[in-house]
């Protein structure tokens, strides 16, 4: 187990069950990544919050429940702190504001209020110094969910070729239009603007890319290199797998990639290099997914959550 930093977790498994939406293996998801944080990666189980929308949760991950349980990691973490959030469940696109051909990603919480890479830039810039906070969404769309983060593997740097010929048994999306239809029907407001519906169902709870004026976002950016990392369950343009596999087993393809790069090497791994193993497992799976990384130039050489070696040889 590793010692000597103090590591937070927040872990989000969205299945939207007994929705059009459902998906299976979210759920699972989170739960694999869990016991590998406690077994692997020196997370003790008290600082690991898990939020899913199993049946009987106390605790559901709503928008506003998901940004609580991060905010308050990022708020109370002090220097040489490690958190982590791991997402399994849909992402979706947003149009920009007055740039209405751009696309910025969002993840889509089981209420649809959308957390989106503005709020994920915001987390980031309120980090305090010498703390890492590495964000892995297994979900449509992800890449670039940390707004202005520096792309290192991505669809201007494959690292891999070779694809797929094989469709995902279910994306992980839930298109803008459908995301715009449900929310129509909450706020019943007739405006194709989603911020609109946003503001008035879930009001101060909405993401800031919403709540503020177009000015006041522009200083949302990465005005130096920060401690963002982001691993990336595909290109922005791409979608997700959410699977079923032959033995009835349920995982995202993603999530299930990294649990087997992790089971076939015990030691440290940079950020890098988990990235590109997953793209080989995932390609040898003929999955037409290229997950990405985005983050500092240092941070692309870090080892994944600052595991040591002694971590490594005690998890075996």
């Amino acid at each position: 187990m590793d010692k000597g930093k103090n590591k937070w977790a927040v872990l989000v498994g969205c299945n939207y069950p007994n929705t059009k939406y459902a998906l299976h293996g979210c759920i699972n998801d989170v739960q694999a990544m869990r016991d590998l944080l406690v077994k692997k990666f020196g997370f003790e189980p008290k600082n690991i919050n898990l939020l899913t929308d199993k049946p009987g949760s106390f605790i559901l991950p709503t928008g506003a429940n998901i940004m609580k349980a991060l905010n308050r990691i990022v708020d109370q973490a002090q220097s040489g702190d490690v958190l982590y959030f791991h997402y399994s469940g849909h992402g979706t696109l947003v149009d920009k504001p007055f740039l209405p051909f751009s696309k910025e990603e969002a993840i889509v919480p089981i209420d649809f209020n959308l957390i989106t890479n503005v709020d994920f830039r915001h987390l980031v810039n309120k980090l305090p110094k010498g703390v890492t906070f590495t964000v892995l969404s297994d979900s449509c769309h992800s890449g670039g969910l940390i707004d202005k983060e520096k792309e290192q593997i991505g669809p201007s740097n494959n690292h891999l070729h070779g694809d797929s010929s094989i469709s995902c048994s279910k994306p992980k999306a839930i298109p803008y239009e459908s995301v715009l239809t449900h929310l129509s029907s909450l706020s019943n407001i007739n405006t194709t603007d989603i911020g609109t519906h946003l503001l008035e169902v879930f009001g101060a709870d909405a993401s800031l890319r919403f709540r503020l004026p177009h000015v006041e976002l522009e200083f949302y950016k990465a005005l130096k290199q920060d401690e963002g990392i982001l691993l990336s369950g595909c290109q922005a343009d791409e979608t997700s797998a959410d699977v079923i596999s032959e033995k009835g087993e349920a995982f995202g393809a993603f999530s299930n990639a990294v649990q087997q790069v992790f089971k076939e090497h015990s030691g440290p791994l940079t950020n890098t290099e988990v990235v590109s193993m997953a793209r080989k497992v995932l390609a040898n799976q003929q999955f037409e997914q290229h997950p990405c990384l985005y983050c500092s130039d240092e941070n692309a050489a870090a080892t994944f959550l600052s595991q040591s070696a002694t971590a490594a040889s005690s998890s075996n």
